[in-house]
């Protein structure tokens, strides 16, 4: 009898879940368990081997305090490193962006062959970072590579492009920014489709030239795919690691290296587990107080537009 008066209020309740959509909720169940699995578990261990002398591989090691954080202080290298992980966030988000913007205005217009050159521009995000290093380190190598081929028809010896320290981490920057400039390209093409062209021609009744309408009418209503545009391309630019490995694995030293490099060179290299850890806590730190503060201020402008 007890059973028989249990069944039909469990029914209820299940429908009274189901009514409300709060079993929905369980579909997110999967996605937590691999989000705490495969990233808050491995962050919170390297927030803890930080603070060891461990070389990645020995199960003996020893807890050091501070002193990795403080030999990162002092590290020479450093400065070097955190300049270019700068250079490729910022410098990739700006190229990105600004020629993203103008291929998406170009193919915005019916031209006849614009599909085909929205997949040229495109086809290089689906190639892995790693692929496309390589594929670029065979063109501006030193001996035989097709720029210095080049190169050899004005001058008489080759240069040593991804050995120069003022140059190599421009080069990865260019690399970097032609693989991914198809993503910023189709964020801003969608903004500018979505745009009524009601607007368009009420501006352009209003006396309204091509760059006033630009300024007026397209680049307010760009903002949300700017934001996005922007917050992406900056993340991408700062973990910038496969395309530094095969192109000049992070040398000369740590000349072309990003945060992300070095902290490769000194688990796998050095077998510095320890402090290549400490690099993993800065690089997390970076790009979490960039990207949220260029998120904060990218919307404001999203809502003043």
């Amino acid at each position: 009898m007890q059973a028989s008066h249990a069944q039909p209020v469990n029914k209820g309740y299940f429908r009274k879940l189901v009514h409300s959509g709060a079993l929905l909720n369980l579909l997110y169940l999967p996605a937590l368990i691999l989000f705490i699995i495969f990233i808050f578990y491995p962050f919170l261990k390297g927030i803890q081997i930080s603070f060891t002398n461990w070389d990645g591989y020995n199960q003996n090691y020893k807890w050091i305090g501070f002193s990795n954080y403080a030999r990162m202080l002092g590290d020479p290298d450093m400065t070097t490193v955190i300049k270019n992980t700068v250079i490729y966030g910022v410098g990739s988000t700006v190229f990105q962006n600004v020629i993203g913007l103008l291929y998406a205005l170009f193919l915005n217009t019916s031209i006849r062959t614009r599909g085909f050159v929205r997949t040229v521009i495109y086809l290089p995000v689906i190639v892995s970072a790693l692929i496309m290093g390589y594929i670029w380190y065979f063109f501006f190598q030193y001996d035989g590579g097709a720029i210095n081929d080049i190169l050899l028809l004005f001058k008489d010896q080759p240069a040593n492009l991804l050995g120069d320290p003022k140059i190599n981490v421009w080069i990865i920057t260019f690399v970097n920014t032609y693989q991914y400039l198809g993503i910023a390209m189709v964020l801003f093409l969608a903004g500018l489709q979505s745009i009524p062209k009601d607007y368009y021609e009420a501006a352009t009744i209003d006396g309204a030239g091509p760059l006033s309408r630009f300024f007026r009418v397209t680049w307010p209503l760009l903002a949300p795919s700017f934001t996005v545009s922007m917050v992406l391309n900056l993340i991408g630019g700062l973990k910038l690691f496969d395309v530094i490995v095969a192109m000049t694995n992070s040398g000369p030293g740590y000349a072309s290296a990003s945060l992300s490099s070095m902290m490769y060179l000194l688990y796998f290299g050095r077998e510095d587990a320890g402090y290549a850890s400490t690099i993993g806590v800065l690089m997390f730190v970076m790009i979490s107080v960039v990207s949220i503060t260029a998120l904060i201020l990218l919307r404001r402008r999203e809502v003043a537009s």
